[in-house]
């Protein structure tokens, strides 16, 4: 049989070792956190990436998890509120529709329960080097001894370890969208039932969106502010979190007390708004999916959803051909314009969003079906 190596348990490499295991490979799954990573924001799954939740009959489960905001208010600096919504939110977009918003934390544990069996985990862990030949790829870990397989799969995020390990420096492939974001989890201070807030500075250079979860006793916020790259340690947290005080300063309302349960939230997630973009995703046994090969950024909204769908056509072209080189092309050949629309979507209306007719006509862009 023949084996697979994964970096990355988020959605786009649990779906690929589903997949993969189902096309007939043995996966191995390495990620650098001890365990399944909890917090992060709400994520939208849209268009063909319900097919794929539905081939994994996950699509019901997923309906069951998804968020129940019954709408959004958007208020000036002082709590203002300038108008408000029942019909839409800007994170899900609208309400009636049939795409599923959910935590990202619950989509990752539902997609584990399908990646489980005949599935290798090393948590963790992580890989520091790659030495590939015609017959595979040489892996050395930062725990486990070395291993060589057959194909190797980056699915590791934005700042992917794989893909600078064979494609070089990620300054070569990410490219700045003017923007920061931090997330994290908190109590509900607030009190917020079933409703989503924006508060936003007069400049509409500094926001932050907060939303109930977990049947109203937590809270998730998403804070944001317009800059170009900043000269920043990616692994000083309390750096991180200094930066977002400073730009957020200005917002008043219940932003201090945000501030606050900031500095104390042990689960804290920050980035620029980025996209990643290369010439190929792959190069002769290693391969990109998800974030690490197209990162449309969180502006578009289909982050997730190019990841559940790439790792799909990705295990289905390895499904069809012996030949690995014939696979992967295939696997561009198919995905590369479904990304290219959907990485339009974030920058399609800077500060506004993409319209509905262009997400509409994005997030159904590509067949499941070779």
């Amino acid at each position: 049989m023949k084996t697979a190596l994964i970096s990355g348990a988020g959605p786009a490499g649990l779906t690929a070792a589903h997949w993969l295991r189902r096309n007939g490979y043995a996966p191995t799954v390495v990620e650098r956190a001890p365990g399944p990573r909890p917090g992060g924001q709400a994520i939208d799954v849209r268009g063909v990436a319900l097919d794929v939740l539905d081939r994994m009959d996950l699509l019901t489960q997923a309906g069951e998890l998804r968020t129940r905001l019954r709408g959004m208010a958007m208020l000036d600096a002082q709590g203002n509120e300038q108008w408000r919504s029942t019909e839409m939110t800007l994170s899900a977009g609208r309400l009636d529709s049939d795409d599923i918003e959910v935590l990202r934390d619950d989509l990752a544990a539902l997609l584990h329960t399908r990646a489980r069996d005949g599935v290798e985990y090393l948590f963790g862990d992580a890989i520091t080097a790659l030495d590939q030949d015609d017959d595979g790829v040489r892996v050395t870990f930062r725990e486990a001894a070395p291993r060589t397989f057959d194909l190797v799969v980056g699915a590791d995020g934005l700042h992917s370890a794989v893909r600078r390990l064979a494609f070089g420096p990620e300054e070569q492939f990410v490219h700045h969208l003017g923007a920061y974001v931090g997330v994290f989890s908190t109590e509900n201070f607030l009190d917020l039932e079933d409703w989503q807030v924006w508060v936003h500075n007069d400049t509409r250079t500094a926001s932050y969106c907060l939303y109930p979860a977990r049947d109203n006793t937590e809270l998730r916020a998403t804070l944001g502010f317009a800059a170009d790259p900043l000269d920043h340690d990616r692994h000083d947290v309390d750096g991180q979190k200094a930066l977002i005080a400073e730009r957020l300063a200005d917002l008043g309302w219940e932003t201090p007390r945000l501030l606050k349960a900031m500095w104390a939230a042990p689960e804290f997630y920050f980035d620029a708004m980025a996209q990643v973009r290369l010439d190929e995703w792959s190069r002769g046994r290693v391969v990109l999916i998800g974030d690490a090969a197209h990162c449309p950024s969180p502006l578009s909204g289909q982050g997730t959803s190019l990841a559940l769908v790439g790792a799909y056509v990705l295990a289905d072209e390895l499904g069809r051909s012996d030949d690995h080189r014939t696979a992967l092309a295939r696997y561009e050949e198919r995905l590369r314009p479904f990304v290219a629309l959907n990485q339009a979507l974030a920058t399609e209306n800077p500060g506004q969003g993409a319209s509905e007719e262009s997400m509409a006509a994005a997030k159904r862009a590509i067949s499941l079906d070779a």
